[in-house]
């Protein structure tokens, strides 16, 4: 597959585009600085320098790919609408490119719904939106670009993230997993190049935790 990814050089990036290349596929990496991609010389890995939130900039590095993923992640301290510009971004440029596949990871601490248990939906995220108010409204406004985009989209929505090992994990399509508070990284990327594959996926989120 003809992947590419925006966000390669972050934490999830690294894991997912380690995984993306060990699988076989072909992955276009759009970056600011390549030095900060340790598989640069990868044979499948093409590295292209822009902006990703200029849609115009995009636009050659999403033309002729079977689908892209965005694992682009709120500046420190929360603050900014990276995901969200970054999606529109996206968006933006796979409408005039003609690509189709777009998968988004978000999160799901700003979400309640009925896979939260008591105590998460009256205390836990409660608690978090008031101290992430600002990359929770980021990841909501990139929830709505996504769904709304008319493209065949999937959103993933990972609980808090950890740095662990691959290991078993649950998912759930559209509500959130009971009691999944953490998911690795390396499980993470394992679960978004599993819904690339799994065309029940599109147009809708998934969670996922332990």
């Amino acid at each position: 597959m003809k992947l590419t990814m925006l966000g390669a050089t972050g934490g999830t990036g690294q894991r997912l585009l380690d995984q993306a290349l060990a699988a076989g596929h072909h992955v276009t990496a759009v970056v600011r600085d390549p030095a900060r991609l340790p598989q640069a010389d990868h044979p499948r890995l093409e590295p292209i320098v822009a902006d990703a939130m200029d849609a115009d900039a995009i636009i050659s590095s999403v033309t002729g790919r079977d689908a892209v993923v965005s694992a682009l992640g709120p500046r420190p301290g929360g603050g900014g609408s990276v995901c969200a510009d970054g999606a529109r971004a996206i968006i933006t440029a796979m409408r005039a490119a003609g690509t189709r596949r777009l998968i988004v990871v978000t999160a799901s601490g700003h979400i309640v719904d009925e896979g939260d248990g008591p105590a998460g939906r009256l205390v836990v995220k409660p608690l978090l939106r008031r101290f992430l108010r600002e990359g929770f409204a980021d990841f909501a406004r990139t929830d709505e670009a996504v769904s709304s985009s008319g493209l065949d989209w999937t959103i993933m929505r990972p609980p808090r993230l950890t740095n662990g090992a691959r290991r078993s994990y649950r998912t759930e399509f559209d509500r959130n997993v009971r009691g999944g508070i953490t998911i690795s990284r390396a499980d993470l990327a394992h679960a978004i190049l599993a819904a690339l594959a799994d065309p029940a996926a599109i147009g809708h989120s998934v969670s996922l935790g332990y």
